[in-house]
C-alpha cells in the first residue's frame, strides 16, 4: 500500500493526527503553494513518499497560507518556529525533528526516514 498525504484544514483534523502520533510517528510538511522553493520540496517529498513502499509513517500537508490557523497551531504546539517549505517529524505528539527549505530532499528523507521505516 502507498503512502499518501492528509490535508490538514481544521484544528480538528490537526489534533487527531497528533494524538495518532503516539502509535505512529507523524511527518507534518509545512507547505507554500506559493513558493518555489517550497514546490521544489514538495517534489522531492511526494518522490520519497511514492517510493516508501512501507506506511511506517503518516505524512500530513499542511497549506501555510490557506490554512494558517492549523499553521499557526502546529508551530506553537510543537514549540517550532515556523517556517516553510518545513518537515517536521513528530512522535508520541513531541518533535523529534525538522528541517526546512532547499535541505528537504529525498536523500534527507531517506537518511531520516529510512532507518524508521
Amino acid at each position: 500500500m502507498m503512502a499518501k498525504f492528509n490535508q490538514l484544514t481544521t484544528m480538528e483534523q490537526w489534533e487527531n493526527a497528533l494524538q495518532a502520533s503516539s502509535g505512529k510517528p507523524l511527518l507534518v510538511f509545512k507547505h507554500s503553494t506559493s513558493c518555489s522553493v517550497s514546490a521544489g520540496a514538495h517534489e522531492e517529498l511526494s518522490h520519497f513518499i511514492e517510493d516508501a513502499k512501507a506506511a511506517d509513517v503518516d505524512y500530513a500537508i499542511v497549506h501555510v497560507i490557506e490554512d494558517r490557523p492549523v499553521s499557526n497551531a502546529i508551530a506553537e504546539r510543537l514549540g517550532i518556529k515556523h517556517a516553510s517549505p518545513q518537515a517536521i517529524l513528530v512522535k508520541g505528539g513531541e518533535p523529534v525533528w525538522n528541517e526546512s527549505h532547499w535541505r528537504i530532499t529525498y536523500d534527507f528523507l531517506s537518511e531520516k526516514l529510512g532507518a524508521n521505516a
